[in-house]
Order: C-alpha cells, then sequence, then structure tokens
C-alpha cells in the first residue's frame, strides 16, 4: 500500500528517511507516473522520467541509463526492457532532478496519430439531446496541436467561439493491429488529463462542418501533467472528472459515464489503422461546455483553465 503523501514529507523533513527511502516506500507496488521534461539550463532537450510523490521531483531516466532514449515516444518502443529500467531507476533513488530546474513537457509528443472520440459521455448526449450512439465517434487532431499540462492556450484570430472540453486521454504502448477487446488493455502504456480545446465556429458552422479544422489550431491540445501506467489505476473507467474555468466548476462527471470504454476504443480504431507506440487517443467529453450553455461561454484571453481527473493529475493552462 503506497504511503499518503503527508507521512512520506514529514517522514523526511523530520530526517527519519532519506530521499531513496521515500522512492522505494513510497512508490512501490507498480505505480508509475512517466513524464517529459526539460532542464531549464537545457531547454529543447527532451527527457523521460518518473514523477516522485509529494513534489521530490523527477527521476533522470537517461540519467540513470544512457542506452534509454529522450523522448516518451522512443521509450515506449523499448517495451519491457524501458520499463524494467525505469523501475530500477526509481528504487535507486538516484538522478533526481528538482522541480525547480526543470519545465513538464506534455507526456508525449509528436505521436503518429492523435485519436479522439466524439459523443462519448451519456451525460453529454443528453445535455444536446443527441441520441447514443452505436458505434465509436472518430475524428482527429493534428500532433501539432498537443502543447503542456502548464502551456498557454492561444485563441486564434480566425475563431471567436474557443470551447473547454476535459477528457481522459490514454497513450498506446505497443504496436497491433485488429486488436481484441478482451486484450486491449495490454497494449495500453497509461492514461493522462487532456483538454479537447474546440473552435465552435470551425466545427459547427465552416468548413462543411468537418470537426478537423476547429478541433486542431495549435495549443489546441494540453496534455499531462503524467502518464500514468495503467497497473496503478484500479478503474480508469470510474474516475472522477472535471473542469474549472477561472475557479468556477463547469464540467462535474465521471469516466463511467463514458459509453465506449478504452477497450472498445482500442479494438475500434485498430480495425483500420495499425496502433503505435506514442499514439495518442481522447476519450470524449462530459456535459458542461461553453456552446451548450445558456448564453453561450467561450474562451477570452486571461482565463484560467484546469482540467482534473482523479488518480491522474490536474493541467492548468492560461488563455492568451
Amino acid at each position: 500500500m503506497r504511503l499518503p503523501i503527508r507521512s512520506l514529507v514529514s517522514s523526511w523533513r523530520l530526517g527519519k528517511s532519506s530521499p531513496a527511502d521515500i522512492v522505494r516506500r513510497g512508490l512501490s507496488g507498480g505505480t508509475m507516473r512517466l513524464v517529459q521534461f526539460c532542464r531549464h539550463s537545457e531547454e529543447g532537450t527532451v527527457r523521460v522520467g518518473v514523477q516522485l510523490d509529494a513534489g521530490q521531483g523527477v527521476v533522470d531516466l537517461r540519467g540513470f541509463d544512457s542506452s534509454l532514449p529522450n523522448t516518451m515516444r522512443e521509450f515506449l518502443q523499448t517495451g519491457d526492457r524501458g520499463m524494467e529500467q525505469a523501475r530500477r531507476a526509481l528504487s535507486s533513488g538516484q538522478c533526481v532532478v528538482s522541480l525547480s530546474e526543470l519545465r513538464l513537457l506534455p507526456p508525449v509528443t509528436a505521436p503518429e496519430k492523435v485519436v479522439c472520440v466524439g459523443m462519448n459521455y451519456r451525460d453529454h448526449c443528453l445535455e444536446q439531446n443527441a441520441p447514443i450512439p452505436k458505434e465509436p465517434i472518430i475524428f482527429s487532431k493534428f500532433p501539432s496541436a498537443i502543447t503542456g499540462p502548464y502551456d498557454d492556450i492561444t485563441l486564434p484570430e480566425e475563431s471567436k467561439e474557443v470551447d473547454w472540453e476535459v477528457e481522459l486521454a490514454f497513450v498506446i504502448g505497443r504496436k497491433g493491429k485488429h486488436i481484441k477487446e478482451k486484450e486491449a488493455l495490454s497494449y495500453v502504456a497509461g492514461f493522462t488529463v487532456a483538454n479537447d480545446v474546440s473552435a465552435r465556429d470551425w466545427q459547427m458552422h465552416r468548413n462543411g462542418k468537418q470537426w478537423l479544422l476547429g478541433k486542431t489550431f495549435d495549443s489546441f491540445c494540453p496534455l499531462g501533467p503524467a502518464l500514468v501506467t495503467t497497473a496503478a489505476l484500479k478503474d480508469p473507467h470510474n474516475l472522477a472528472i472535471r473542469c474549472r474555468v477561472n475557479g468556477d466548476t463547469v464540467q462535474d462527471s465521471n469516466t463511467n459515464q463514458m459509453i465506449f470504454k478504452t477497450e472498445q476504443l482500442v479494438a475500434w480504431v485498430s480495425q483500420f489503422v495499425t496502433l503505435c507506440p506514442g499514439d495518442v487517443f481522447l476519450t470524449g467529453t462530459p456535459p458542461g461546455v461553453g456552446v451548450f450553455r445558456n448564453p453561450p461561454v467561450f474562451l477570452k484571453k486571461g482565463d484560467v483553465v484546469e482540467c482534473e481527473i482523479d488518480e491522474i493529475g490536474l493541467i492548468r493552462n492560461t488563455v492568451i
């Protein structure tokens, strides 16, 4: 059982445990929070790490093993070897970089695919009086939309109706095609938090009402703060999920409202395309988006959007 964060921090402050002791005791049992980061002194150099509890920093995996790659996508391609080295690095208590020395990046950058699912929450369908889909509704964002967990969301000049959508995201860990539902979770490396930022004017009224352009402006996919390994979550389909704008809760639901669960989405999409390590899936949003409010509400310069999912974490992005 993991020790409570307060107990871990208190033990360190009282001199009862070293940082290595905290790592070994606090993050045993398969829990892993993988991140991408760069040191402030090495802007542009991406590293993969394991996030520690209680703000104690990040274990630099390449610092521990120089044979490991720099990016998450390449790290996932190493498969079991990479994960075993990550566990060894974590238990060693070595190569810890303090949070003050680094900037957290999106847990995955430059994925081959960003697969998105529309209308995938029952309560979101009810919100707009829409029928429950009988098959997953799939669209995409370009990878260039991905931005970090604390980076800015840029309002494009081309849109006046930019909206928020908190979403559970997952990342593919190994290559597969025609994956069976019962085996699908073994292809998932872990889960993270996403904001499917959306330009509703482009999504709903322009470009033939195709969704792609309204969904894929630069910075329209904040992601993070960490990739929480699948084994670390008791049930990804029973997590509280919420979004706040300037401190006010605008979305508040649970992933148990998802119509098509992770296993179904992996099996469905892998009928059409080969899934590869690093591919990102956004699984849909609950009710409370701005476009369906009366009157509609859209993001403006200076707004702060927080998307949070229990057991996974929180991302916070300022609108500029």
